[in-house]
């Protein structure tokens, strides 16, 4: 994939994009092992995962949000959703003035089977974040808020301008 980035990008951008590349599967691979981990289909799991991150973050997904995220159309997580509500890990609830639109929570096994997991599995991550200084987390921290911004607006750019040209 080197090749892409070739003649436009610098050599510390391509180093940047690559290393940026290798925490994507990295963290993908963790996301496998969480899957593992909860008795879960990966898809679920991405799923599970999306929404204890959003309500923990006190911005709880609605079923289209999720969709979005996880790249599956509105039939398709109407069916994800059941399957986790009727496992016990996600609850619908409607929380807003407007009473037809869902809000998605997890249940408190969810979060307790996701702490269990993260327990087991934070240890690294946790060393490699203490060893690094105070200035360079705030720096990588910035830096990757830019890279969320960008690649969020690339997506919703793609998601709203027309499909691409098939052959």
């Amino acid at each position: 994939m080197t090749d892409v980035f070739e003649g436009a990008w610098r050599a510390p951008e391509i180093e940047v994009m690559e290393a940026l590349r290798g925490w994507a599967v990295a963290f993908a691979e963790l996301n496998q092992h969480m899957a593992t981990w909860m008795d879960l289909p990966t898809t679920d799991a991405q799923a599970l995962g999306q929404v204890l991150w959003a309500a923990s973050d006190g911005d709880p997904l609605s079923p289209a949000r999720l969709g979005q995220r996880i790249g599956m159309t509105s039939g398709s997580v109407t069916v994800l959703v059941n399957r986790l509500e009727a496992a016990g890990l996600i609850e619908r609830s409607r929380e807003h003035a407007d009473r037809r639109r869902v809000t998605l929570r997890p249940t408190p096994a969810a979060q307790e089977r996701a702490r269990a997991f993260t327990e087991a599995s934070v240890t690294e991550i946790a060393g490699a974040l203490h060893e690094t200084d105070l200035p360079d987390l705030a720096t990588s921290a910035v830096f990757l808020g830019r890279m969320v911004e960008a690649a969020t607006a690339a997506t919703d750019r793609l998601r709203t301008g027309p499909a691409p040209h098939r052959p």
